[in-house]
Parts: structure tokens; sequence; C-alpha cells
């Protein structure tokens, strides 16, 4: 038997799928009697018979069916091949994997690490969403590359790493407008016996806005406490309470909840850290993230330092 013939196979499939020599001879935007020839042909060489005629139209015989079988298998391969390889020529992503505390509000990730999509290398972004001891287990064994927090280091971990201070803003508290229509009197006397919305025990300001409080003689009613800030967020739009978030992402905060400003707090402040395996900086994707929030972001200089806790 002849070796196979992949431009006459090729024309035995288009047939075959199309259903008659006619369609197939269109996409192949060949003549319909040159098709005919080339699959006469095919079937000499090979010694089968592919189709008979039924009526006016062609009907795949049983050997006919088994190299359509074939044919699909050999034609997906090629296609395969062929995006495999357009893949290949095309710029690598880098990947880069980042966790965030879920005591960080969203907005604030965001907008420290979305200017690293935007540099020359492409860059394939991996978010990881968690507890803050979590994400620092997994950052000891380089499953992340950094860890954005609202804390450095935490003491009681027995795992080594360096924490970057990235900035700190003072937080504003808002309302829904219903809520701020009930008010009585300025900020921050309006939060006396008011209903809040606090960030859970886990997060920083908790303890910042419970001191705060104690110091200001204030006791707003807490009617609730969200590990998440923006189902907290979401609560706060809805007219559950008052609650607080960075100064620095108020103009998002007000578009995005529908939410007015009640007062801001310039002696709380949201502080972030970015945690690295690295004491100093080499990574060029950390180092543009760290120098947009000190100079950028949060208008900051300078980093804090943590010493590494050894295993």
């Amino acid at each position: 038997m002849a070796g196979l013939n992949f431009k006459h196979l090729r024309y035995f499939w288009m047939v075959a799928k199309s259903g008659s020599i006619a369609r197939a001879s269109e996409q192949l935007h060949l003549t319909p009697q040159s098709i005919s020839g080339q699959l006469s042909e095919f079937e000499d060489a090979l010694g089968v018979e592919l189709f008979r005629r039924v009526g006016r139209g062609l009907e795949l015989t049983e050997t006919g069916q088994k190299m359509l079988s074939y044919a699909e298998q050999i034609f997906t391969l090629g296609n395969e091949l062929l995006e495999s390889l357009h893949e290949d020529a095309l710029p690598q992503s880098t990947p880069f994997r980042v966790g965030i505390a879920d005591s960080v509000p969203k907005m604030v990730a965001y907008r420290l690490v979305e200017p690293s999509l935007g540099g020359s290398d492409p860059i394939k972004l991996i978010c990881r969403e968690g507890r803050l001891t979590s994400l620092l287990g997994d950052m000891a064994v380089h499953r992340l590359d950094m860890v954005i927090a609202d804390r450095p280091m935490p003491d009681n971990l027995n795992v080594r790493g360096y924490a970057h201070f990235l900035g700190e803003s003072g937080v504003s508290i808002f309302a829904s407008q219903a809520l701020l229509k009930q008010r009585d009197g300025d900020f921050p006397g309006v939060l006396a016996n008011r209903p809040f919305l606090m960030p859970g025990a886990d997060v920083a300001l908790h303890s910042r806005l419970l001191r705060w409080f104690e110091s200001e003689r204030l006791r707003p009613r807490i009617v609730g406490e969200f590990d998440d800030s923006a189902l907290l967020m979401a609560f706060g739009q809805a007219g559950a309470g008052y609650f607080a978030a960075p100064t620095a992402i108020e103009d998002y905060v007000i578009h995005q909840y529908q939410v007015q400003v009640a007062g801001r707090i310039e002696v709380v402040r949201e502080q972030i850290y970015a945690i690295t395996n690295e004491r100093k900086l080499t990574h060029p994707i950390i180092s543009a993230i760290c120098q947009f929030a000190q100079h950028d972001f949060f208008g900051g200089k300078g980093t804090k330092r943590v010493k590494p806790k050894r295993s």
C-alpha cells in the first residue's frame, strides 16, 4: 500500500464533514471535478472504498467511518500543534504571586498592585487572600513572592521575613445619607450611641478605633464586626451603621458605595506593609510596588525594615 497522502486525506475529511463534494469545494476553493478526481486517486492508492453513492449524495462506508475517526484526530492534533507554536512565539508572562491579608481593604490592595501590570514585561498576577499567618507560611516555602498586610511581622511566628513599611493614612468615617439625616450634633460627638460597623478583631484598625473611642469618651453601638472590608462597606451602604475606611481611598468609597463622609480622624492611622523574604529589595516588581506606595499612593518616604525571625 502506498504512503498516506495528507492532501488527499484533507480533501476526504472536508467532504465527509460537509456532507457533499459541492460544499467541500466551496470551502476549499476548488472545483467539484478536481476534488472528485483527488478522492478517486486516494481510494485507488489505498485500495479501499471510502464513499458510496446514495441517490444524489454520498455516504461513508464502514472503512470511510474508520478513516474519518483517524482524520479527526490527525487534524485536531495538527491544530493544537499550531496553537502551541503560536503561544511559544508570544512573549512569556512572568508569574508574580502576591498574598493579600484579608484585613487589608480591597481597594488599597488593588491600588498598590495594579501599577505592576503596566510594565514593559508581561506579568501574570496571581493573588491569594487569607489570614496573615497562613499567607506568611506560604511565603516561607516560596509559594508567594510578597504579602501585603496591615501590620509588620507578628512576633509569635517562627517564620523568616522582612516587613517594608509602605505608608499610612488617616481614616474617614462614612455613613449613608439616610443615617446622616438622623444625626444630632457635630463630629465626633455624632457617633455617641449611634450604630457602628467595626472591622474584625484581627484587623489592626479594630484596636486603634477602640482606643480612639475611649480617648474621646464616645460609646457608639457596635452592631457588627467584619473581617471582610468589602462586606463591611456593603452593610454601611445599606444604612446599617457608620464605618471607617482609609482616607487614601475616600473618593472611591463615596463613589462605589454612595455614602458620605461624616468626619475624619487623623490620629487613627491605617498602616500598610509589604512582607517579603528579602531584606534588601531586589525583585523588580516588589521594588516598583514599594516605590509607588511610598512616593505616590501614600506620599511618604522611607522603608521600615523589621529584623527577620529565624527558624
